[in-house]
């Protein structure tokens, strides 16, 4: 079982944080990483882990496609590659219209075309390659390269994909691909999905690592109700208040009954009939919940059906709290 941490600046002690990962990193984590949505940029966060970390992998787990360039991208994750002796995971994304158009004030325009296109012009900059791309969206002509001390020319690129077309391109360029609130029985077919893409493409099935969100929401039988319904509210807000992607997956993947119930009482702002509406049968799918006991089965569960890397919420608290938190998950 492999597991990562979503750790960020989670306090007003930057030195709190980096010793939460740290610890992390003591005892095994494979992986740190930091989405950016509009709040502050994970880019100064990670080069403060780059530098005083040795062994565990770094990212953001994502980066939307739109407000850097590609090139000023591979230059950032490049810096922090060096700086981290090879140890960076680049983490993709369109992110969606709301935070494209109404906080960087870019048009939302042909996100999955424009996900290939900075990929690939990434890519080409990390190997050291001259620049000369003609695409869709990109046409880039005079061959500039990307001149460092790269300690490798390949770094992975994992894509934040819910939907049949972006799993399919993620199968024929990506290396990874972190899912958010992905049933776990559909594990199997995810693989299938990537798999089938990738060889058609050329590449080798399995090439492309599973790291899921993993939500963890631990009981001990006096605060059930609550961890219960800390499970169910990042659903119901997925489900109605993030535009149409994610509420349109878990319906495809098995809960439409749920989604439908959820959004009509929405609807009406209906926010605990809203809330109510997520089964505990879709909770036990997406999120992890029970005794600690029953914690680390259940993550030992998802890495067999398929589960390459689970990301967990680094929780809140001190760090040897914090510490105890992240070992008993794992022993």
């Amino acid at each position: 079982m492999r597991l990562g941490v979503l750790a960020g600046l989670d306090s007003t002690d930057w030195q709190d944080s980096l010793a939460k990962v740290r610890i992390a990193e003591d005892l095994g984590y494979e992986l740190a990483g930091r989405g950016e949505a509009w709040g502050a940029s994970v880019l100064p966060w990670l080069t403060l882990l780059a530098a005083n970390t040795e062994k565990i992998k770094l990212g953001p787990t994502i980066l939307n496609c739109f407000s850097r360039s590609p090139a000023a991208t591979a230059q950032e994750i490049g810096l922090l590659d060096q700086i981290s002796g090879g140890r960076m995971v680049m983490g993709l994304g369109s992110s969606g219209a709301q935070v494209i158009e109404h906080f960087h004030g870019v048009p939302f325009e042909r996100p999955l075309q424009r996900l290939r296109e900075y990929t690939e012009i990434f890519n080409l900059l990390i190997a050291g390659e001259e620049l000369r791309y003609q695409g869709e969206i990109f046409t880039l002509e005079r061959g500039f390269k990307l001149d460092y001390p790269r300690p490798r020319n390949k770094i992975p690129v994992y894509i934040a994909a819910i939907t049949p077309k972006s799993i399919v391109q993620t199968g024929e360029i990506a290396d990874g691909i972190y899912p958010i609130h992905w049933p776990k029985g559909r594990f199997a077919s995810l693989r299938r999905q990537l798999d089938d893409a990738a060889t058609a493409a050329g590449r080798d099935a399995g090439c492309v690592t599973i790291a899921p969100n993993t939500s963890v929401h631990v009981t001990d039988g006096r605060n059930d109700e609550a961890q219960w319904q800390a499970a169910r509210a990042p659903l119901h807000f997925y489900v109605n208040r993030m535009g149409t992607f994610y509420w349109q997956m878990l319906a495809r993947e098995g809960f439409s009954a749920e989604v439908k119930a959820s959004r009509d009482a929405w609807a009406q702002r209906d926010k605990a009939g809203s809330i109510a509406a997520i089964s505990d049968e879709m909770v036990r799918e997406i999120q992890v919940i029970g005794p600690i006991e029953s914690v680390r089965e259940q993550l030992q569960e998802r890495s067999a059906l398929g589960a390459d890397l689970q990301m967990v919420q680094m929780p809140p608290g001190d760090p040897a709290t914090v510490g105890a938190y992240l070992e008993s998950l794992l022993r």
